[in-house]
């Protein structure tokens, strides 16, 4: 997945606002990034990849891109 359908997914599926988002943004930082949010985004990326990821590491997870790197 390109960083800018990440970007687009992450945007509209699991934080489900219009704001512009940055790889580099802080997590922490965004208003909508919250703990149902991070259960979205394991959703997300268990249909877009076939991936289960394990909470601990979307917690552990501070920027955007820190996210993106996990589906690697």
């Amino acid at each position: 997945m390109t960083e800018q359908v990440f970007l687009t997914k992450l945007q509209e599926d699991v934080l489900d606002t219009d704001a512009d988002i940055t790889m580099d943004m802080k997590l922490d930082d965004i208003v909508e990034w919250d703990s149902l949010s991070s259960v979205s985004f394991i959703a997300m990326v268990n249909v877009a990849t076939g991936k289960k990821l394990e909470h601990t590491a979307v917690q552990s997870a501070e920027t955007i891109r820190d996210l993106y790197n996990l589906l690697g």
